[in-house]
């Protein structure tokens, strides 16, 4: 009687709830209701293409799973509701955590370093590894909460975007899609049998625990890990229970002599040596380095630039009222985590010529035929790390003060030493200063960095002696500038008055301070 009269009074559909199989999840039906009715929720079971509809107003859910048992096939020993389709279900509690997208056009990535190991507990936005792009090097964080299941590459590995990173025993929170087991133990009000925590601990024994370096090594010597009875906690497979494997299989009685072929004793150095060949000399062995990261794209990079017509231009820049003003800056600041060079105040005048010859600041399109001028001046500053060389530039530098510059430098310094440079750190530079002077060397003959038209090399600023008028000789310090044009864009004329216009902001501060916005 209750059950008649709830029937009669709402609507039919919005006393059905969706029951999801982890085979085939798709989004259920919306159905439209008059006003004041309720979300409506719809039970499924079974593939999408025998779908049922289960009234719970009319029909027990035990009745109905029982009249139609022949109809579906059911796998683990549990179920969950949901009103939302959930996309990409996880199959036995485990998920696949891949490589996700880093930036535009990046195909693959090098694996860093880990945060975390097999076995520990991981948290939603807890970050799992480190990767390098052409780049920047960027944190993967974690999607779910769970267990860390399965690690499946080792640092300095090439991982291409998509590619399975680990997989993770996930929280029954964030696996909600499960196959239903045999419907002899159903209820409506619960499942019986073994809890979800047992079935997902149950699931995970078939994946084996082992470290990277120990799967690497099974890798290696061409056997599967699996078959691989481990002796550590939990069942873990050392590297111990793969050479002693190895050595049972090859009928080896020294397991230890294999460890010659390992990852970790093959980074040893043999001090031994044969023999000294007389004719000869020494015998050295050839290294083969894989070039990753910031050197990959320098090839690339390189490799376009080879192809464009450079032009250079060679000036000699009187430094004397340069160093005064650096001097002057350094004796009245107060900001002990502030350090004045020269580099932002050429980076300041650079800009106040830019101004004026804007034609610097362009790119070229080759293929439509057409230059654009750019509108910020973006100073990219080459910088020399031990990942290789980077070139991170200082946004819209023609609104910045010296201060300003002085301060976004060093933090991009210290960004590119620690190799955590961000993508938009290196992007979109309009212009490019290599100060090789820091290092050595008087100038250099830069290469332009594509799509950019110029590129300056700053040597050292040195005193050399230089003749007055009336004959007598005086010390002056002297700063080589080389530009290097793509000459497709830019002629020598163009060139010259530039550097004439940059040249006269550095031997005359004042005038620069008297244009300065």
């Amino acid at each position: 009687m209750l059950c008649r009269r709830m029937h009669q009074r709402k609507p039919w559909i919005t006393c059905r709830r969706w029951l999801y199989s982890s085979t085939a999840p798709t989004r259920p039906p919306v159905a439209t209701g008059g006003p004041g009715q309720g979300p409506t929720t719809t039970l499924s079971l079974g593939s999408t293409s025998q779908a049922s509809i289960f009234p719970c107003s009319t029909m027990s859910f035990l009745q109905y799973i029982k009249l139609n048992e022949s109809n579906y096939e059911f796998g683990m020993r549990r179920c969950c509701f949901s009103t939302q389709v959930v996309v990409d279900s996880p199959v036995d509690g485990i998920v696949d955590i891949p490589l996700a997208q880093t930036g535009e056009g990046i195909a693959e990535c090098e694996l860093l370093k880990w945060f975390i190991q097999e076995g520990d507990e991981v948290e939603e936005f807890q970050p799992l590894c480190e990767v390098q792009s052409d780049k920047a090097t960027i944190e993967i964080t974690s999607r779910y909460k769970g267990k860390v299941s399965q690690i499946l590459h080792v640092p300095g590995n090439i991982v291409k975007v998509g590619e399975t990173l680990l997989k993770m025993i996930v929280d029954e929170t964030a696996c909600p899609m499960q196959t239903l087991h045999p419907l002899d133990n159903l209820d409506c009000n619960g499942l019986e049998g073994d809890s979800p925590s047992s079935v997902l601990q149950r699931s995970a024994i078939k994946k084996v625990l082992s470290t990277p370096a120990v799967r690497s090594l099974a890798k290696d010597y061409g056997i599967d890990i699996n078959d691989v009875v481990g002796t550590g906690k939990d069942g873990r497979v050392l590297r111990e229970d793969v050479l002693n494997y190895v050595a049972k299989k090859e009928n080896i009685k020294d397991p230890t002599s294999l460890g010659a072929y390992s990852g970790e004793q093959s980074q040893v150095a043999d001090n031994s040596f044969e023999g000294i060949s007389g004719a000869y000399g020494w015998e050295f062995e050839d290294k083969t380095v894989t070039l990753r990261g910031y050197q990959r794209a320098m090839i690339k990079s390189m490799s376009s630039a080879a192809k464009i017509p450079h032009f250079h231009y060679v000036e000699e820049i009187n430094c004397d009222a340069l160093v005064e003003l650096k001097s002057s800056f350094h004796n009245e600041n107060s900001d002990p985590d502030v350090k004045f060079t020269f580099l932002p105040i050429l980076i300041k005048s650079l800009s106040m010529a830019i101004s004026k010859y804007p034609w610097l600041n362009s790119s070229l399109n080759e293929e439509l035929n057409e230059v654009t001028l750019k509108g910020s001046h973006n100073v990219g500053v080459a910088m020399a790390n031990p990942h290789g060389l980077v070139v991170p530039n200082i946004k819209k530098v023609q609104s910045l003060s010296i201060l300003e510059i002085t301060k976004e430098l060093s933090w991009l310094q210290q960004l590119a030493l620690a190799n955590k440079l961000n993508p938009d750190d290196i992007t979109g530079g309009t212009i490019t200063l290599s100060n090789i002077g820091a290092i050595g060397g008087k100038f250099g003959s830069p290469l332009v960095n594509v799509p950019e038209v110029c590129i300056i090399a700053l040597g050292r600023i040195q005193k050399v002696p230089q003749f007055a008028e009336d004959g007598n000789v005086y010390p002056m310090s002297v700063l080589t500038v080389n530009i290097g044009a793509d000459h497709r864009v830019l002629d020598g004329a163009t060139v010259a008055r530039f550097c004439n216009e940059w040249k006269l902001y550095i031997e005359k501060p004042e005038l620069l301070m008297l244009h300065m916005r």
